[in-house]
Formats: structure tokens, sequence, C-alpha cells
């Protein structure tokens, strides 16, 4: 299986298969829709699913960066083979090339780099449009990396469309003349129609004006239907061999479809990072305003739908084209290193073809849905160089496409009975919820995969490959019956007990196809009637028993199944809630040790400042307390000539005059001043010294704890360096284990080359000694010849051998 990988198509039988392209109806008719509900029933209802592969031709920059090393060849129109470049991952591991480095995959049809759009529109999409037309739904997906040409190939370019714009073209040439012009029926959800009113036809004949008038009209690069394929409408390849190949439908079938009318609606939107837009909305204007997000919803029969889409109804291929082109201007493309215009989301264009019949009171006689898919490309990041917004839209896209593998990889192999059913998660994603109709047997699915032929994107091309290779091992099933409503005298085979006046808003189609045909009773007899009444009242009575025994079951079932679920269910948040209580505990934990930290941290910065302010060194301090000595002393002494000049003044006789009394207490009031502001001084220096010895102490205490902390990072640090002691000796023995290993390896290298040399000198002496045998030999041989020519009666006298020379010839040639 690793050896080769080969996605071998398993042949079945198509629903169309036995249709003719020629076969195809013309702009004013409508096939047989009888007759082809017979073919769907003798033909088989099962066929694998088409997978088209579509190689990209090279750009100028890609030759030039050398890009076209053959990594693709094209062996023939179902078979390619990949061939791995020296760069590419799959061969770096395997230096000796012993791996695998060819892989050879298998498709429905391979496309060359020289395909034009008309031959691939030919080969792959007009056999689908048929049948969309013949009333089956229909899915064409496009899968590949980024910038292998999707969008080109669904979209095309305005001188050169696509398969989409080729299938509008296609559809309305085949419902030229036959359109119902009025919009008072329109699909609103699933498979149901709604009956608008007088005021509600109005709001959608302005909301399509609106839509129309927001783009700007560009007369060079607008998309009109008569330009598709570069050639006036009347001599296009997409119509006009259409419209030519079926003039010789039976008058029969003509008549049938006089009576029939089509209208057609579109809509286009996208999922961008699992969220789905309609691209028909307006881009909001306002920078705060946001894109309005739609929901994917299911009807009562389980079909996925998106909920207030818009659909538009169109009356020419022109205004499909010019919806398609507003949509586009509102998708999501950005520029990566890989691509220019890259698309960023998946976009789906929905075509639905509603059959009325051509009466006053028109009937629905079915619905029948196109939706071509335009898929973003996977890509790897550090090659695109994505980041930020691009990274993360990267990361949807190839989430969704792995999904999208997931499902149909469970399809594949729950197709085999002998395997144990695979869950298939089409709900994991929101394109595989859309997707899954079609993969269910509701409509036919086809896949077209890009790729290009650079060496340098090889890898994701290989996986491209391989995904492609399960896709095209899906076994589709289709329903027995599409439009199966008339019979061979041109009479309605089906009731229809409502008419389009008397449809309710949400009135699902589905009702109308599942009435029973009639049943012509007046040919059977009283007592065959009576006969039948009581098998179908038995049957009836059995049919009934059988389920309510079922229902029974079936709640027991889902009651075992609900109650398992709920107990898993609360085992489940048990654990989760254990686990956010442990995790809560740890960051409150680790949240506490933080602001420990932290507030330790701020009592040391406050310490610090209030230090730094009220810092004084201590040379200054020494100064001052000397200072303060010295007024001391000075106090002292002047006390001492205070209590001296006290002592001396009674003796002072009293004939000193009243000036020098005077004097003397002007000086004894300045020495009292000058000894009261040193005493102040002192008392303020000892003040200072006393808050100066507290902060003293402080600083000890936090020197101690600084000393203590410094010793248990030593501490840490020292334990730190007998680890990596430990655990560089460990690298230093793993280092001489290596050094062993070589040494033993080129022990062996030589060992071996000297046992290769033995061999060699044995063989030569093994050539030797065959050589030097052969010679032997042949010298007897001759000899022999030439003693049996000898005549017998001349014998003794001619050289020869003796025995016993032949006896010592033989000896010493056994001796060597």
């Amino acid at each position: 299986m690793d050896g080769r990988m080969n996605c071998q198509e398993r042949h079945g039988m198509s629903t169309m298969d036995s249709v003719s392209p020629e076969d195809l109806p013309t702009q004013t008719e409508l096939p047989d829709v009888s007759s082809v509900g017979e073919q769907q029933e003798t033909e088989g209802q099962y066929q694998p699913l088409k997978v088209y592969l579509r190689v990209r031709p090279y750009s100028k920059a890609e030759l030039e960066n050398n890009e076209d090393q053959e990594c693709l060849i094209i062996e023939n129109q179902e078979t390619v083979t990949l061939q791995s470049p020296k760069e590419s991952a799959t061969m770096r591991p395997n230096e000796k090339r012993i791996g695998q480095s060819a892989h050879q995959f298998t498709f429905t049809q391979v496309f060359g780099p020289d395909t034009t759009q008309s031959e691939f529109f030919e080969g792959t999409m007009k056999e689908i449009v048929k049948a969309y037309i013949d009333g089956m739904n229909g899915l064409v997906f496009a899968y590949g990396v980024t910038n292998a040409g999707k969008s080109f190939t669904i979209q095309g370019c305005p001188k050169d469309g696509g398969i989409l714009p080729r299938s509008l073209d296609m559809i309305f040439n085949h419902i030229r003349g036959r359109q119902y012009t009025k919009m008072d029926l329109k699909p609103c959800f699933g498979n149901q129609i709604k009956r608008l009113n007088d005021m509600q036809v109005k709001q959608e004949e302005s909301m399509k004006a609106a839509l129309f008038a927001s783009l700007k009209e560009e007369t060079e690069n607008t998309w009109k239907p008569t330009t598709i394929s570069g050639i006036p409408e009347s001599t296009s390849p997409s119509c006009n061999s259409t419209s030519l190949a079926l003039d010789h439908l039976d008058s029969e079938a003509f008549d049938n479809c006089q009576r029939t009318l089509a209208s057609l609606w579109v809509s286009f939107f996208e999922i961008y990072n699992e969220y789905v837009y309609d691209l028909l909305d307006l881009l909001p204007t306002l920078k705060n305003q946001k894109r309005k997000v739609l929901r994917i919803c299911e009807d009562q029969g389980g079909n996925s739908y998106v909920k207030d889409l818009k659909w538009i109804n169109t009356k020419s291929a022109e205004e499909a084209c010019k919806i398609l082109k507003i949509g586009n201007k509102n998708r999501s493309l950005a520029c990566t290193r890989m691509n220019q215009q890259s698309s960023r989301s998946h976009s789906i264009f929905s075509i639905r073809l509603l059959s009325l019949t051509d009466d006053d009171v028109p009937h629905i006689l079915g619905v029948s849905e196109l939706s071509l898919c335009d898929l973003a490309g996977s890509e790897r990041c550090h090659k695109a160089q994505t980041f930020g917004d691009r990274l993360k839209e990267a990361g949807n896209i190839n989430n969704s496409l792995l999904i999208l593998g997931k499902c149909i990889a469970a399809l594949k192999q729950n197709q085999n009975p002998k395997l144990r059913p695979a869950y298939i998660p089409f709900r994991e994603s929101k394109l595989t919820r859309l997707f899954q109709p079609f993969f269910c047997g509701k409509g036919k699915a086809c896949m077209i995969v890009n790729i290009n032929q650079c060496a340098s994107t090889y890898d994701e091309t290989l996986h491209v490959m391989k995904f492609s290779a399960v896709a095209k091992q899906v076994i589709q099933t289709f329903p027995h019956k599409i439009f199966d409503y008339f019979g061979r005298e041109s009479k309605p085979t089906v009731h229809f007990d409502i008419s389009a006046e008397q449809l309710p808003e949400d009135t699902d189609i589905s009702s109308s196809s599942e009435a029973e045909e009639e049943i012509d009773i007046t040919i059977m007899s009283h007592e065959d009637l009576l006969k039948m009444t009581e098998i179908l009242k038995d049957k009836l009575t059995a049919e009934r028993q059988s389920k309510l025994l079922l229902e029974v079951q079936i709640r027991k079932e889902m009651a075992e199944a609900m109650f398992q679920q709920l107990m898993e269910t609360e085992k489940a948040w048990s654990k989760r809630l254990e686990d956010l209580k442990e995790s809560y505990e740890e960051k409150l934990e680790s949240k506490f040790e933080m602001y420990k930290e932290a507030i330790k941290k701020h009592a040391y910065m406050c310490a610090m400042e209030q230090i730094e302010e009220h810092y004084v060194p201590v040379e200054e301090f020494i100064a001052e307390q000397a200072k303060v000595e010295d007024r001391e002393m000075k106090i002292i002494q002047l006390k001492q000539k205070l209590g001296e000049q006290n002592g001396l003044l009674p003796e002072s006789p009293n004939s000193n005059s009243t000036e020098e009394n005077i004097n003397r207490d002007i000086k004894c009031r300045a020495v009292q001043r000058a000894s009261d502001a040193l005493q102040r001084q002192c008392e303020e220096k000892d003040e200072l010294m006393r808050s100066l010895k507290l902060k003293i102490l402080k600083l000890n205490e936090m020197l101690q704890d600084a000393n203590e902390a410094c010793r248990k990072s030593v501490e840490e640090n020292n334990r730190l360096k007998q680890v990596v002691n430990l655990k560089e000796q460990e690298v230093r023995d793993l280092q001489n284990g290596a050094k062993h290993g070589h040494e033993l390896e080129a022990t062996l290298s030589r060992l071996q080359e000297e046992l290769d040399e033995s061999r060699r000198l044995l063989n030569i002496e093994e050539l030797k000694h065959q050589k030097s045998k052969k010679c032997f030999f042949s010298n007897l041989k001759y000899t022999v010849a030439d003693a049996s020519k000898m005549p017998s009666t001349k014998e003794p006298e001619k050289p020869g051998i003796s025995p016993t020379a032949l006896y010592r010839l033989t000896s010493a040639h056994k001796m060597k």
C-alpha cells in the first residue's frame, strides 16, 4: 500500500449514462420527465464520486525560480504520477533513497495544462447541469492548495468564463421562453416555497434594483453571457451546441414541456472563520458596524440550510453574472506570499430551479438546486508567511478541510460491511453541515482537484492527491425518481391538492410530491375488493403492532442511552469542576506569593527612600558633635565668668558710674541669650543623634535579613552548580559513548573491507584453480586424441604419455 498509492475507479452505472450529450433539451423544450424516472429505475442508483483533476500551467516567475522539476507526469487521460523532488520533506529522512519517491493516482479524467475552459466544461459540468435540469440536486466543489487555480476554474476571467458562468449560460438557454415572469413564489428554507403577496413582491423587486444599483457598470470588464467564451451568443459553444443537438426529441416530450415553466433563484454566501456571511448584503459603512452573521438550521427532513439567506430572482445569465460580481466584491480576499488574491473563505454560489405547471394557477412540480463551492486553499503558514489575522484564517481553513477529509474517510469506511460503522463528523464544521445532504443520497456530488506543478509545493500537492484518492472511492446513492409527473397519455399521475394561490407561506413542496398514483379499481370485482380490504386490514394491524413494539424498543434504548449520556456528562463535569478547583487554588497560591513579594519589595523601597532623605554622613555627624562640645565648653566658661562678675558686684565701690552698670547688664544679657541658644542647639543635636541611632539599628536588622537571603541564594547557586556539573558529566559520558560508537563503526567498516578483500582474493584463487584445471583437461584431451590417431604398428616409436606419466600428472594436479 505504501509503495504505490493507486486510487482505482469503481465503475458504476450513472443515472444519466444512457442519455447522450445530444439528448439535452433545446432552449424551447423540457425533457420527457417520465422517461428519466424509468431510465433511473432500470440502470441502478449507485455511482462512485467523480473526481476530476486539472493541472495549472507554470507562470513566468515559477519558471525563473526553477520550479519546473518534472514533479508531475501525466500518463494518460486517467492516471498521473508524482515524482518527489530532492527538497521534499518525504525524502529528507531517507538519505539512502530507500523510501518511496513516486506516487501514482487515478482520476475520472485528467485535464492537462493546455486544457481550455470550454473543454473542461464539456468534460465535467455538462452531465451535471443536465441532471440538474432534469430535477436532481448537484454539488461541485473545487479542492486544492492555495494558488492552484480553483477560483479561475469556477469563475474564470471576463474573456474566458469558468464552469459557473457557462453553467448559467446553458441553463438560461434551456429555459428561454419558458420562464415564470412573476416573483410571487420564492424559496425560503430547505425545499420549501413561500408565497409572496403584492407588498412582498414589490419589496423583492426594490431589493433587486438596489442590489444592481450598488454595482458600477464597467463596459470593458463586465461579464456578459454573450461573451462567456469570447464569441457572440449565437455561436457560443456553451449555448449553441446545446440548442442544435436537441432537434430530434419526439413530439410527445415537446408537448409535455409546453406545459412547464421555470423560475430561477440564486444566492451567494461565504464561510469565513467558521461564520456564515451573505455576500449579497451591503458591507457596513461605519467602522463599529459589523457584518450580519447567518445561522445554519435544519428543516423537518434534517436538511441543513442557511437561515435569512437572500435569494434573488434572475431573468437572464447577465443578471446572474452581475450578482456573482457583486458577491466577489464583498468576498474575503487577502495577499499572501504564495498568492496575490488568496481566497480566505469558502464561497458557495447556489442556483435553485423551480419547475411549475403552465396553468392559470400554477402547481409546483419540483425544486432542484445546483451549488458550486470554491473552497479556500490549504496552506502552510511558514511558506505563505501568514501571521495575525491571516494566520487565524489559515487555521480555520485547514481545520474545515481536515473535517471534510474525516467525513469522506468515514463514508468510505462505512461502505465496507465487514468494518464497524464509523462516526461521520458532519456537525463539526459549517462546511460539512451544508455538504451532508449531497453525501447522504439527496444529490449528486462532483469534486474538482486543482494542483500546480511547482516543486516547492510538492508536499501539499501530495496531501491533496491522497485526499482525492480516498474521495474517489466513495459510492453515491441517488433517489429512484426525480420528476415522474406525466404518463403516456400526457396526463398528470400525481395529484396536487393545493395551488400557488392556496399555498401557505411555509408550505413544503415535498407534501405535493408524496401523493399516491391513481389506481383504476373499476375493473375489480366486489369479492376481490373485500378480500383486498381484509388483507390490507391484517397488514395494517400487523404493521401497527410491529411499529408499536419497535417504538417501545427504541424508547427503551433511547432512555438507556440518555441515562448513560447523563451519567457520563455528570462525571465529566465533576472532573472538570475538580480540575477547575485545583487550578484556581494554584492560581490563588501563586497570587498570594506574588503579593507577599510585592509588599516586601514596597516596604524595602519605602525604607530606602526614608533613609536617603534623612541620611547624614558620619563625618558631618562627628563635626557637629565636636561643635556641640565646643559650645558646651564655652557655655561653662561663660557661666564661670558670670559667677565671678556676680561675686565682684557687691565689692565694687559705690562710686562706679551708672554707665558701667548698664554696660555690665547688657553683657550679662547677651551672655545669657547666647547660653540659651547653645542649650537649644544641644538639645536638637541630642534628638538627632537618638533618631540616627534608631535608624542604624533598623539598617542593621535589614542588613542581617539581606545577608540571610544572600546566603540562601549562594546555597541555591551551589546546588545548581552541582546539578550543572552532574549534567556536564553525563554529557561527557554520552560524548565518550558516541566516540566509542564511532570507533566501533570504524573498526566494523575496516573489518568489512578486510572481509571483502579476502573474498576477492579467494575468488581470484578459485579462478586460477579453475583455469589450471581447464588447461590440464584440455592437454589431456589433446594427448589422448593424438594417441588414438597413431597406428598400432608404430605406436612405440611415436612420442606420447605413458601410463606412469599420466598417473604422475594426475597426482600433481590433485596436490594443487
